[in-house]
């Protein structure tokens, strides 16, 4: 016989999204009962705990955008939580660099939209840059970010987690969604059934698998692509501040760029290479052939209609496997850099990137929904938070 039970919010997923909405969800309304699903043994395994670290500003997009407004009071809030618990900051800021005129231009796009947005953020003259981060180079003029800060995502999660269970949130790890199971209720992957009052889909890479079997998402699809960054294993930082390019307009990836950890320890990166299945970290790794199969179609797809530029970014990011091109793409931000220094490969991360199936192309902003037609009648309009994250986080 099938186990159930009841909870008035279900959240699937335990990273770094499902952790805070169940936190928000615990002050606002106490004495609802939260259980969160995990399909793995720990919280932030994945996306959640394999990013950059880097707080962004919001700068990158315009002022009417959803990520322009999380970014820039998300940027805020993360910060003053680190700072209310004591876990690791580092307020280092940022500058991105241009290398020629065309950039030049793009950089004063950047400091409009900033602007726009309410961040503080400035242009600056070589000669400033010089006071900012003496190792930076740029064309004239570069873009100075000071609110931009690192901090850990592991600590930040295993945080909210701890708090989480203090104060009577249930996290069940290794069970996560299976399917629909009736109106209002699920089945997991460990054979129960649970009823819900309020369902949120916090399920990073899978996302958009279960908005679909509630009858949304159905013109969305996630693309998974690995990151991983060069680690600096020399004596002494090259740099104390994130370095940046112009970012290419035609896809979300910001290009291969500086991080100053929370530690302070310098890496480089991250690619973007189109990966071959969702949670294709290293090797045979998690394989799953229907994802396989899934991700060759539209990544072949997407080859063969060239959809914005694919094939050149697919083949630069597969060049990045090498390292002097890498560290090259590196050279160009830096006056002096021990190329030989960057000699270790970081854990690898995928970026959950949505594609428009319909129109081919990588969706730069987060993605909402109003009220619609539910596949599974049975279904009585749950409230389904359904939002399908486009991470700024860099991979």
């Amino acid at each position: 016989m099938m186990q159930s039970g009841k909870t008035d919010f279900l959240i699937i997923g335990a990273g770094i999204i499902g952790l805070t909405l169940a936190r928000q969800l615990k002050e606002k309304a106490p004495g609802k009962k939260i259980l969160m699903l995990e399909k793995e043994p720990d919280v932030a395994l994945h996306g959640s705990g394999r990013n950059s670290g880097v707080l962004h500003a919001g700068f990158y997009y315009t002022s009417n955008s959803l990520k322009a407004r999380f970014t820039r009071d998300g940027n805020i809030a993360l910060k003053k939580y680190c700072r209310d618990n004591n876990l690791a900051v580092n307020e280092c800021g940022k500058v991105v660099v241009a290398g020629d005129a065309t950039e030049l231009r793009a950089l004063h796009e950047l400091e409009k939209r900033g602007l726009a947005n309410g961040v503080d953020v400035r242009l600056i003259t070589e000669g400033e840059l010089a006071g900012i981060e003496p190792n930076a180079k740029t064309f004239q003029k570069a873009l100075y970010s000071p609110t931009t800060a690192t901090i850990d995502p592991l600590e930040i999660c295993a945080h909210l987690k701890d708090q989480l269970l203090k104060t009577g949130t249930e996290i069940s790890f290794a069970e996560g969604y299976k399917k629909i199971a009736g109106e209002n209720a699920v089945e997991t992957t460990k054979g129960r059934l649970i009823r819900f009052g309020h369902l949120i889909n916090a399920a990073g890479l899978y996302a958009d698998k279960i908005a679909g079997d509630f009858g949304f998402s159905k013109d969305y699809v996630i693309i998974p692509f690995k990151g991983i960054y060069l680690k600096y294993s020399g004596v002494k930082p090259p740099l104390k501040v994130n370095v940046y390019p112009v970012p290419n307009p035609k896809n979300p990836f910001l290009g291969v760029h500086y991080t100053v950890t929370v530690d302070g320890h310098v890496k480089l990166g991250p690619t973007a290479i189109p990966a071959l299945w969702r949670e294709n970290y290293k090797g045979f790794d998690n394989f799953s052939p229907a994802e396989a199969m899934e991700t060759a179609a539209y990544e072949t797809m997407l080859f063969l209609t060239n959809s914005f530029g694919f094939r050149s970014l697919a083949w630069e990011e597969i060049r990045k496997y090498y390292k002097p091109f890498f560290v090259g793409l590196g050279l160009k931000l830096a006056r002096e850099i021990d190329a030989a220094g960057f000699n270790e490969w970081s854990r690898p991360g995928i970026r959950a990137q949505l594609l428009n199936t319909k129109t081919m192309e990588l969706v730069q902003d987060f993605v909402g929904g109003g009220q619609v037609q539910h596949t599974y009648p049975q279904c009585r309009q749950p409230r389904l938070y359904r939002q399908f994250p486009v991470h700024e986080m860099d991979y």
